[in-house]
């Protein structure tokens, strides 16, 4: 296992290559001429994603030449190193397309699996979401920590749907209905990354969706390790990275909302 030392370092490289992928995300903001569809309709790509992601790649590249890389448009870059990078360039493609603006820059780190390090920018409300393992987790350099709501019926929860919802019974819609009889209400933002910052930074008080990848969630998830909050599969086992399900919460809610998701 690294230092906290050697993560706090890794993390300076991350935010910088977060910061460059974002600049790229501002420079195409409304000037977008080239928006796809991938596999799935509605699961959207345009040049500013691969630009982003491109620009990222080559700084992590050049900065962590032995480490593997797990980019969302172009794969992976496999070595034989336990610490495997997790870039989403674009999180929240559909929003960006529309000038909605959640949407983010998401780089994490992995050591075997498990997230070690994470960086979440989002350069259209100029926000900077940081955080390493054993040093805490920052907003714009300012600590933040998870909210203390512990009842599901005074939470804020948050939630999203896979791009296959069409298709798939296993779409979501049910917990999602269910959740919001029980809170105060959910939040749907379209942009993951952005969802488990707002768990970490005490926004919302709780999280789940499904259909995720890597790239969705390991920045995140150290975020709201390091605020204080609890990160799992929905049945309270450790966060398996290619299950595509999490669970996030202030750690207060974890057990409630596992025993609910539990009942659909």
């Amino acid at each position: 296992m690294e230092s906290s030392r050697q993560f706090t370092q890794w993390l300076e490289a991350a935010t910088q290559a977060a910061l460059q992928g974002g600049a790229v995300l501002k420079k195409y903001w409304g000037n977008l001429i080239d928006i796809q569809d991938k596999a799935i309709p509605g699961d959207l790509v345009t040049e500013a994603d691969r630009q982003s992601e491109t620009m990222i790649v080559s700084y992590l590249k050049r900065y962590f030449p032995d480490h593997q890389i797990l980019a969302e448009e172009s794969g992976l870059l496999q070595t034989a190193s336990p610490y495997l990078w997790a870039v989403d360039p674009l999180d929240g493609t559909t929003n960006y397309a529309h000038q909605y603006p959640m949407a983010a820059v998401s780089i994490g780190l992995l050591e075997k699996e498990q997230p070690v390090l994470g960086v979440i920018y989002n350069p259209f409300t100029d926000e900077l979401f940081q955080a390493a393992k054993g040093g805490g987790a920052k907003l714009n350099h300012r600590p933040i920590h998870v909210s203390s709501i512990d009842r599901i019926d005074k939470s804020l929860l948050a939630t999203g749907f896979a791009y296959d919802r069409r298709e798939t019974v296993d779409n979501n819609y049910a917990e999602f209905c269910h959740f919001t009889t029980l809170s105060q209400g959910v939040r749907r933002a379209g942009a993951a990354s952005l969802d488990l910052a707002y768990v970490a930074c005490g926004r919302v008080d709780g999280y789940w969706e499904r259909g995720l990848k890597p790239w969705d969630i390991a920045a995140g998830a150290i975020l709201v390790q390091e605020a204080g909050g609890q990160v799992s599969d929905y049945d309270r086992t450790h966060l398996k990275m290619n299950s595509g399900r999490i669970l996030a919460t202030n750690g207060l809610l974890h057990a409630a909302m596992s025993q609910e998701l539990y009942k659909r």
